[in-house]
């Protein structure tokens, strides 16, 4: 019988579910599971998740007890929702969730660093080891020395709103477990920039900056592991079968559960290892010199830790709206 394209992508590469969706987590048994704020805002809105929501909201309040203002339960709520959902997720999945650090303190290492910790020991508090958590920051060059800290303290980090080599060098010279280079994104950038309405998936700057990453790596022997994120379509997936990890959506899930065909493999480590590619180091003048020379990295990164920041402050609204709500 012939297998659907899901089943032999998750034979060469680990199928991540990049959703808040419990119920689509269960659906499609990936290994691991990534969140973000976008995606935990918009799970919170769901009708069947309004009990993680009302609960975190009640724990807050007598944590902090009757005295404590509206805006002093919200804020400890906001900071314990990522985590609440992550646990339900871990009681589905095998693997690893990604938890993410406030997008606002992307160019603040102390605060993530102390953001990070924060996370690690809700999950500890709660009888989940930090082997299954990935701490998600944005891959500002703060960002990944905040990232390097907390990997020598064995806290493993999942670098996110990766667009460029020089972040991806920088993350891997810093001993970090794990990045996450938004093809999808790329694809959006390059489509606007050149007026184009579509690519090949070969030809696609999404896929063609993942494949360049993953050869790096492998070629120079990083430990660091590739996780293509922010897909598109079908066709940017198939084109990285192989990558360490991909994130992949529930409707792109899906889509590739109902396909059939032969899916070959597209990233090999033993290719790489024969390529012909420069080694780079990457300090901190290097890396400011190297981003700005990357307008699609320079707009992109800037974009999305925006629009990460109003995810948050529309998920600070949510939470107040709701807690007026149970305690009118």
């Amino acid at each position: 019988m012939a297998k659907n394209l899901l089943e032999q992508l998750k034979a060469m590469t680990v199928v991540v579910a990049d959703t808040g969706d419990i119920e689509a987590i269960e659906k499609f048994t990936p290994r691991d599971a990534t969140t973000n704020p976008s995606l935990i805002t918009a799970a919170a809105q769901m009708p069947q998740y309004q009990a993680i929501v009302d609960d975190t909201l009640k724990a807050a309040r007598t944590t902090l007890g009757a005295a404590a203002s509206a805006a002093e339960v919200v804020s400890l709520a906001f900071d314990r929702l990522a985590v609440s959902f992550g646990l339900k997720i871990l009681e589905i999945i095998p693997g690893r969730v990604s938890t993410e650090v406030d997008a606002r303190l992307s160019f603040n290492t102390d605060a993530t660093i102390a953001k990070g910790r924060d996370l690690i020991a809700q999950y500890e508090e709660a009888g989940v080891s930090k082997d299954r958590v990935l701490i998600k920051i944005a891959a500002t060059w703060e960002g990944i020395q905040a990232a390097a800290v907390l990997e020598k303290e064995g806290i493993h980090c999942n670098l996110t709103l990766l667009f460029g080599l020089h972040q991806a060098i920088a993350c891997a010279e810093n001993g970090i477990t794990l990045i996450s280079p938004f093809v999808g994104r790329i694809l959006d950038w390059y489509k606007k920039d050149t007026g184009r309405d579509s690519y090949a998936p070969a030809e696609d700057p999404g896929v063609v900056s993942v494949t360049e990453i993953y050869n790096y790596y492998k070629k120079f022997g990083y430990k660091t592991e590739v996780m293509g994120a922010s897909f598109r379509n079908v066709g940017e997936i198939t084109e990285l079968a192989g990558s360490d990890l991909l994130t992949i959506a529930p409707s792109l899930l899906a889509e590739l559960q109902a396909t059939e065909g032969e899916l070959p493999r597209k990233l090999d480590p033993e290719n790489a290892a024969t390529m012909a590619i420069e080694k780079l180091s990457i300090d901190k003048a290097t890396f400011e010199s190297m981003h700005a020379a990357n307008p699609m990295a320079t707009d992109k990164l800037a974009e999305g830790i925006d629009g990460f920041a109003k995810a948050l402050e529309a998920l600070e609204k949510l939470l107040a709206d709701r807690l007026a709500s149970l305690e009118a």
